[in-house]
């Protein structure tokens, strides 16, 4: 396919794919910089810390499920308007919360929605940009760094200023505008922005594939590269800074600028991962075995010498989640249809964040069972175990069509 200008015809749904990346993670990182200030107006049970800490993997999960169907049901665009919709809500209704069920619910609400648009965004990529791939899935994955950071960065400003409330509700705006070029071209009701092959099928015949995916292998690749990202991500941020003071002997100060290390880490991966794989597809495998690589390397140092040089493991561990980008950017060059594109991933995403809920989990039994790191750190290498056969799978370069055809050619469709 001949790349054509970026910009030409689908310059709303670049604005909206630009929008949406930089709504997907401010329900996550709004809310723990300033959960100390909500705490003094609403009581908040060790249960209930947990249970948010806990909802965004498992709301990822759960949304994987939903959102293809959402989709066959509403159509791409109306469905990611529906997740822009949750986010909004969400973020009114935690700021307006009177109690801890309300913030709860809606923090839930929030996170379902972020699910959603987590699930649609590679699909929404591949029916406007088929020839931009690389270049656009890069472009989200950067700005999911960026949303991220900005929220953390600026929570506890603005709750020092305007109140924890403002603070937690500005970010509905950010929903809200994201939606704006959505709506414009559903009102339109035009179809210039859609690729030359036509309307995308997401009829009924789809309603079995994600079912199906389970006899994909590189689905499961794809799936496993994801969570093994998912759950080294998720287990770094819960409990790295406490690692880095209990065995590297650094202070409360300097493991809060490592674990700033490790997040700025996925900047350069998704700016770099997905326009390299779409360029030269041989190199996935290699890509995939190094991110196993990388999180082996750092969580090898913690282990043995953690006090060496804790700076160099962080960057290796935080390196490692280039599994990431490449598994969003693998969404859409191992499918050959826009239905294929929806139900692999909703099938990844949902393998992926099932694999990081349990991440944090594990690590936080062991190590209060044990009193240590060492068992904590031996687990997160023992789930690197599943890399390289994903990598096995990824180096033949067969998509998701190509495994289930003999499946639909017998009748199973």
């Amino acid at each position: 396919m001949t790349p054509r200008p970026l910009w030409r015809g689908r310059t709303l749904a670049l604005v909206g794919v630009v929008l949406v990346s930089l709504s997907l993670r401010t329900p996550v990182a709004a809310l723990s910089p300033i959960v100390e200030r909500i705490g003094e107006d609403i009581p908040l049970d060790a249960f209930t810390l947990g249970l948010i800490g806990a909802a965004p993997p498992l709301a990822f999960a759960a949304s994987g499920l939903v959102a293809p169907a959402l989709a066959r049901r509403m159509g791409l665009e109306q469905a990611l308007l529906a997740s822009l919709a949750a986010m909004a809500v969400g973020h009114l209704g935690r700021a307006l919360a009177p109690e801890a069920v309300s913030l709860t619910l809606g923090t839930v609400l929030a996170l379902v929605g972020v699910g959603l648009g987590n699930v649609l965004l590679p699909p929404v990529v591949r029916r406007y940009f088929p020839d931009r791939i690389g270049l656009v899935t890069s472009l989200y994955a950067t700005l999911l760094s960026i949303s991220t950071a900005v929220p953390a960065l600026i929570a506890v400003p603005v709750a020092d200023t305007a109140g924890w409330r403002f603070s937690l509700g500005t970010w509905m705006f950010v929903a809200v505008v994201a939606a704006l070029p959505w709506v414009v071209q559903l009102v339109r009701g035009r179809r210039s922005e859609e690729p030359a092959t036509g309307p995308v099928d997401l009829g009924a015949p789809a309603g079995r594939l994600g079912v199906r995916m389970l006899r994909s292998p590189t689905a499961w690749a794809i799936g496993v590269a994801f969570g093994s990202s998912s759950l080294g991500a998720y287990a770094g941020f819960a409990w790295l800074p406490q690692l880095l003071v209990d065995r590297a002997e650094a202070d409360a100060a300097t493991a809060g600028v490592l674990l700033a290390v490790f997040g700025f880490m996925g900047f350069p991966c998704g700016l770099l991962v997905p326009i390299l794989v779409s360029r030269f597809p041989r190199i996935t495998a290699p890509l995939v075995l190094l991110g196993g690589v990388l999180f082996a390397v750092g969580y090898l140092g913690l282990l043995f010498a953690p006090a060496a040089a804790p700076l160099v493991w962080v960057v290796s561990t935080g390196l490692g989640p280039l599994l990431f980008a490449l598994a969003l950017a693998l969404i859409n060059l191992r499918s050959e249809s826009q239905r294929t594109t929806v139900a692999l991933s909703g099938f990844v995403q949902t393998v992926g964040y099932i694999l990081g809920a349990v991440g944090p989990f594990v690590v936080g039994i062991l190590h209060d069972a044990t009193g240590d790191w060492v068992a904590p750190l031996w687990f997160l290498l023992g789930v690197l175990v599943l890399v390289p056969p994903a990598a096995i799978v990824l180096a033949r370069g067969r998509t998701v069509d190509a495994e289930l055809r003999p499946a639909r050619v017998g009748g199973a469709a």
